[in-house]
């Protein structure tokens, strides 16, 4: 039985209902609960959490996966929010003991102290942005990736706890030419690509 965390990061926010990525959660629950080999946990970063309840989550967890749009190039406040608290409740609780350094060499293992090790995560981002401005010459992010461009810290945070990443997936251009179905179906492709293949 494999446990999964799945984590609705889309937040309620001026123009933003967080209607995308609700739906990507659910449709993420509905996949593996149709699966009788996992077991699910959720949490809706717009609803009341409890910091030790959602350190459990994670330490119970096989896999941990993210649902975030992504604002001004980064995480919404209030899921990076949430990271703050759980990950600082974490402390010596199961998601890390320290940085991984030691008095003896204090320049080298930083990043090593993460009590998640054997665990992974997956990373879905939803963007205004097209696809083409990561990939095309002369766009605007110079040929580089979301996950080694704009969220390669998001990609270090979750290293740093021990967990190891599976392949994201990456939705461009939601608000202005959005089509939902083909979104769900290029998603429900991938998560049985990474689960059930």
């Amino acid at each position: 039985m494999t446990k999964i965390f799945i984590i609705n990061g889309g937040q309620k926010f001026g123009h933003s209902g967080g209607k995308f990525n609700a739906t990507i959660a659910h449709e993420t629950v509905a996949f593996f609960q149709n699966n009788a080999n996992f077991e699910v946990q959720t949490t809706d970063i717009n609803e009341s959490y409890n910091l030790a309840e959602e350190v459990a989550k994670y330490v119970w967890a096989d896999v941990v996966i993210y649902h975030t749009p992504i604002w001004w190039f980064q995480l919404p406040f209030g899921f990076k929010k949430y990271i703050d608290e759980v990950f600082t409740e974490g402390h010596a609780k199961g998601i890390y003991l320290s940085d991984g350094r030691s008095s003896a060499n204090p320049t080298r293992n930083y990043g090593t102290g993460g009590m998640l090790h054997g665990k992974k995560y997956m990373l879905t981002t939803s963007w205004n942005a097209p696809k083409e401005a990561f990939t095309l010459p002369g766009e605007f992010f110079n040929e580089t990736s979301v996950d080694d461009g704009p969220l390669f810290g998001f990609h270090k945070m979750n290293a740093f706890t021990g967990m190891t990443s599976l392949e994201s997936m990456h939705f461009h251009d939601v608000e202005k030419n959005a089509n939902v179905p083909r979104d769900i179906a290029l998603y429900k492709a991938h998560l049985t690509k990474l689960f059930l293949n």
